[in-house]
């Protein structure tokens, strides 16, 4: 890749592309608009100052001489003001995924969706892990796929977790099997309407071939007419209707419905995965596998062996007969009534965070009596109030950090309860992350 290419974003992202850039014989510019930066510690990252160079706070389009592409971070609006420099000079945006996709080899198995992506996408991972012996787990989940794509061959597999941000700007990203999962309200603080968020999801399909295939919920409308018109091959998966040919439940069982055969995964007493929601993952990761040629012996074995992932309705600790558990990826109201969906009992909620222009009423009218006290932190902690006002719940208290409001839980807890932090709002504002919020909401819990 003798090019060079402008990577916009110094964060995880920018950094693993900028490495894949330079190991491919391109050169860098590393830009990013915060002008505060040090220059210094972001070429420390890269190690590689003869072929890098950092620009920092506005672009201009003299800054641009023999650039031939642009690489941009996930967490980058195409609306940011440095964009249309990069228009008006015609110059190409790639996703960090496109990059990477653009250098790997092997199968890849591609999965979006609003909510469930991150637990579908471990699953998948374990029952590939077991079948293949090449196997990379990449993209939203925590490793970058620029940093894996020069590691994979002609017989590895890749499962990516695919955000709706990384979609915006492919070109020939083309996975093998694609999944999206479920599509509810989300970051329409970038996306503007749901059908621009639905359009780019979608987007996920829009090289597949028709020798590949992509897995949608039968139970989302918009999905199930989106499959309907699908190039590659549309399997479904359902948790609220039987389906001749897919995956659906049969009373406790998730069966595999396929040319009149009936295949049980597993009994949802034998799993460790709980809610709903997490059955729906679960097929969900079966008929990626299943497409991806596991044998269902392997996949079976997986499923009943996998645990929570981390930060996704995790256990954390019984203190004084009252459980504790970390919910702090629930970043939306969607995923944040699956969590209360998938409590046994009454339930004590610590929510709020940064305002992503989202609704919360039908979270509020999820608690349905289950929610006993609602402590509230973040920006949104007063739009939230007023919400659940207007729905009859005014047990919510405020509270200043996370140390408070579990201090708060455990005061007003009996015995039974159960403490659930899930936010229904993104971390930022007062965290870095979703993963820093739950692990400081584990250490406040431990440390009881």
């Amino acid at each position: 890749m003798n090019q060079k290419i402008l990577v916009a974003g110094s964060g995880k992202s920018g950094i693993a592309a900028s490495r894949l850039i330079l190991k491919t014989g391109g050169e860098v510019i590393l830009y990013d608009s915060n002008a505060a930066l040090h220059k210094e510690e972001l070429l420390g990252r890269l190690g590689e100052e003869e072929s890098v160079s950092v620009l920092l706070g506005e672009l201009k389009k003299e800054d641009l001489t023999d650039v031939s592409l642009c690489v941009i971070s996930p967490g980058i609006s195409m609306d940011a003001p440095f964009v249309s420099v990069l228009k008006e000079a015609d110059i190409p945006v790639w996703s960090e995924i496109q990059l990477a996709y653009h250098h790997a080899k092997g199968k890849l198995a591609a999965i979006t969706g609003t909510n469930g992506k991150t637990t579908t996408t471990a699953l998948t991972g374990e029952i590939m892990k077991a079948h293949y012996d090449q196997v990379f787990v990449v993209g939203n989940i925590g490793v970058p796929y620029t940093e894996e794509a020069l590691k994979t061959g002609g017989d590895s597999v890749t499962v990516a977790e695919i955000s709706s941000f990384q979609l915006e700007t492919i070109t020939d990203f083309r996975p093998d099997v694609s999944a999206i999962l479920n599509i509810t309200p989300d970051h329409l603080d970038r996306h503007k309407t749901m059908e621009c968020y639905i359009e780019v999801k979608e987007r996920i399909t829009s090289n597949q071939r028709p020798q590949d295939s992509c897995i949608l919920n039968f139970d989302d409308p918009v999905l199930r007419e989106f499959g309907a018109a699908l190039t590659p091959k549309a399997v479904y998966f359902s948790s609220r209707q039987f389906l001749e040919e897919g995956y659906c439940m049969e009373g406790d069982r998730i069966i595999w419905n396929h040319n009149g055969e009936k295949t049980e995964i597993a009994n949802i007493h034998e799993i460790q995965l709980l809610g709903r929601h997490n059955h729906e993952n679960i097929m969900a990761a079966a008929a990626i596998s299943a497409q991806m040629g596991v044998p269902m012996d392997v996949i079976r074995k997986v499923v009943r062996e996998f645990k929570a992932v981390e930060h996704r309705i995790e256990f954390v600790a019984e203190k004084a007969g009252v459980k504790y558990f970390n919910d702090s990826k629930g970043t939306n109201p969607d995923a944040a009534i699956q969590a209360i969906k998938a409590m046994p009992g009454p339930t004590l909620l610590i929510a709020g965070g940064y305002d992503k222009n989202s609704q919360y009423d039908e979270w509020i009218e999820s608690f349905d009596g289950k929610v006993k006290y609602m402590v509230l932190l973040g920006q949104t902690r007063e739009k939230i109030a007023e919400c659940a006002a207007r729905h009859g719940f005014t047990n919510v208290m405020y509270a200043e950090d996370m140390q408070e409001a579990v201090k708060v839980c455990a005061s007003y807890a009996n015995r039974g309860d159960h403490v659930l932090l899930s936010p229904a709002c993104a971390s930022w504002g007062m965290f870095k992350c979703y993963e820093e919020r739950g692990e400081i909401f584990k250490e406040c819990v431990r440390n009881m």
